[in-house]
């Protein structure tokens, strides 16, 4: 298959990048940081599978970039199978004390970007060929779910993340365009060190990989428009 992954420089998106090449699908890794994208094409090479991956640093929130990496796509996938926006942004702040640039950030990366990627990507996802677009959100943007102080715009980002994946699983059905979302839990990572300090999560950033792998592959078999909890506790 041919898979997009955006945020893949760290943590999950790295994990999952790795894994996918290491299954023998052709990877493009995007993300913001050139060094954590050359780790992990040092690490690709070094499991043998350096061929089924290509990385490229581009800024999501930039229109220029997205159309960079629309490019790049086209020349090298063609046809995209599954896409798995997971890049995101997290601020941990007293609501009081966030600033409009902070929360313009926030949205910026969690819910504008996998929104114009997706857009953009359109004439290569779906027709005869079924894709699968991922969106990874968080238990914190889950309706009813526990709340924490401090996550405001990072949760409500991701609740919006999560809407509109059930509006556009409706929207593209037509198209042969599945949309689902993840709503993580915790899994040890540097954005959960940041929201919850000295937090020990039960899952690592590879197990909870195995599943993200496991859905972006099969789960278009099995749902679409669903916004589905990947946790075991709080957060």
């Amino acid at each position: 298959m041919n898979i997009i992954i955006t945020g893949a420089s760290r943590g999950i998106g790295f994990e999952t990048a790795l894994m996918l090449c290491k299954q023998g699908h052709r990877v493009l890794a995007v993300a913001r940081s050139g060094n954590g994208l050359e780790k992990l094409e040092a690490a690709a090479r070094n499991a043998g599978v350096g061929s089924n991956l290509m990385i490229l640093s581009v800024d999501l929130t930039s229109e220029r970039d997205i159309q960079e990496l629309v490019f790049t796509a086209k020349s090298i996938n063609g046809h995209i199978d599954v896409l798995i926006n997971n890049a995101g942004a997290i601020i941990n702040k007293e609501f009081e004390k966030i600033s409009l640039e902070e929360l313009h950030h926030v949205y910026d990366v969690n819910v504008f970007a996998p929104f114009r990627l997706t857009q953009a990507l359109l004439h290569l996802l779906g027709g005869e060929k079924r894709s699968h677009v991922v969106n990874i959100s968080s238990m914190g943007g889950v309706q009813g779910s526990v709340k924490f102080p401090g996550l405001s715009a990072y949760s409500s980002s991701k609740a919006a993340l999560a809407g509109l994946s059930e509006l556009l699983a409706v929207e593209l059905k037509g198209k042969n365009i599945v949309v689902n979302c993840l709503a993580l839990g915790a899994a040890q990572t540097e954005m959960l060190d940041k929201a919850f300090p000295g937090y020990k999560a039960p899952l690592t950033s590879n197990e909870m990989s195995e599943w993200i792998v496991w859905f972006a592959l099969h789960g278009q078999k099995f749902f679409n428009g669903k916004i589905l909890p990947v946790a075991i506790g709080t957060p």
